[in-house]
């Protein structure tokens, strides 16, 4: 049996989470598929965002699965890993079908619903105490990390070998696969997860009973709306800024990957601030987030043929994404009872990954509506949209909550 607290055992932990966002690793070869597919943007679009979709019901039915077959986390895990492996590698073998390769990122996404949730309560399960919040907090890391690689690699095959080569990043989920099946324990132990599970439920019927909150409120729901209307913005700028790219810097260029990996650092670093910033402002994180966020549209809108402005503006949306998206968890608590605060946090995930999924049409209807095409610099049309209505966001919550204070 492996030691569990050895350094290799906890990066084989950490590895099934490095791959959980290789979703959008191929979005630099958006422009290349879109012409060789002969497909809308918008269709090139859902081949990054179509994953997203099959999370959202692969994470619901992941547990139901894993109970009626009497599957152990790690198994549930190694499954789901080799289906991103399975399915992320089909559009590499030269096939030119847009159904077959959109079923294919359709049935990736299932492989990542099926270990998502998995993938964090092993840890839960296996550590304790400080090592346990280390390893949560490293296994968020190791999503951001991945996604920065993984986006860095695709674009050095599309550079090489063209964007089926980009696909062949997914064999990296094979690596992932033997090196945790190898070094991550069997025992799954059972006792201790009844036990634990036994223990938070009767905390659950504790805290409710002496709940101050008894219904969920309304403001829940905006919340989700808020969480959907976020990742529209954030994922139609990493699915639109390629196809710019190409179209100010010609058809040959296939660079876009590098400033996408580039992207995430600055959400990384607006996840290591959030913390000091909310301490200092309070709830006024909101608008310095939305502030900067509407900034980072009316950059990539106005940038026109200056690639730096547009790069500027792509690099600086991740940091005030992630001063936003957590205080949205940091209010839950307050307006849900304790007994559902589980599923109105799941209410809020999917309101991202509904956001994800559906950024494609809603920048295309902007488009329409706009009356610009989507193509050339029509498709940075969107963002001034996005741009005013962040602004907009900002002033109905200043002014909500003004009003709610003055009661």
């Amino acid at each position: 049996m492996q030691n569990k607290n050895s350094m290799m055992t906890k990066l084989a932990f950490l590895s099934v989470s490095f791959m959980l966002t290789s979703a959008y690793a191929v979005q630099s070869a958006l422009p290349q598929l879109k012409a060789s597919l002969n497909v809308t943007q918008t269709q090139s679009e859902y081949l990054a965002t179509t994953p997203s979709f099959a999370v959202m019901i692969f994470v619901v039915l992941s547990p139901l699965l894993q109970q009626w077959f009497k599957i152990s986390d790690k198994k549930m895990i190694m499954i789901g890993v080799t289906i991103v492996g399975v399915m992320g590698l089909v559009p590499f073998f030269n096939i030119h079908s847009y159904p077959i390769i959109l079923g294919s990122r359709l049935l990736l996404g299932a492989g990542y619903g099926l270990y998502n949730s998995q993938a964090i309560s092993m840890i839960s399960v296996w550590y304790e105490d400080e090592t346990r919040a280390q390893m949560l907090g490293w296994r968020a890391a190791a999503e951001q990390i991945g996604q920065a690689f993984t986006l860095f690699l695709a674009g050095l095959l599309l550079t090489m070998s063209g964007w089926h080569a980009s696909f062949l990043i997914y064999a990296l989920a094979f690596v992932v696969l033997i090196f945790f099946g190898l070094r991550v324990p069997d025992d799954a132990k059972a006792e201790k997860v009844e036990e634990q599970v036994k223990e938070e439920v009767e905390e659950t019927v504790d805290d409710f009973d002496t709940d101050d909150i008894k219904k969920t409120s309304p403001t829940v729901y905006l919340l989700v709306l808020f969480a959907f209307l976020l990742v529209v913005d954030y994922v139609g700028m990493e699915n639109r800024f390629p196809g710019l790219a190409v179209n100010i810097k010609g058809a040959q260029y296939t660079g876009a990957s590098n400033f996408l990996s580039l992207m995430l650092i600055g959400a990384t670093l607006g996840g290591l601030f959030y913390g000091s910033i909310q301490k200092r402002l309070g709830f006024g994180t909101v608008y310095l987030g939305l502030g900067l966020m509407a900034v980072s549209n009316f950059l990539f809108y106005f940038a026109g043929s200056n690639f730096v402005v547009l790069v500027i503006g792509l690099l600086l949306i991740g940091f005030p994404l992630q001063l936003v998206s957590p205080l949205i968890f940091n209010l839950l608590p307050n307006l849900a009872p304790a007994k559902r605060q589980p599923l109105v946090t799941s209410m809020v995930l999917i309101g991202f990954n509904f956001g994800a999924f559906f950024s494609p049409s809603i920048a295309e209807w902007t488009n329409h509506l706009m009356g610009q095409p989507t193509s050339g610099y029509g498709l940075a049309a969107p963002f001034l949209v996005y741009g005013i209505g962040l602004l907009v966001i900002a002033a109905i919550i200043f002014f909500a909550t003004r009003r709610q204070a003055t009661k």
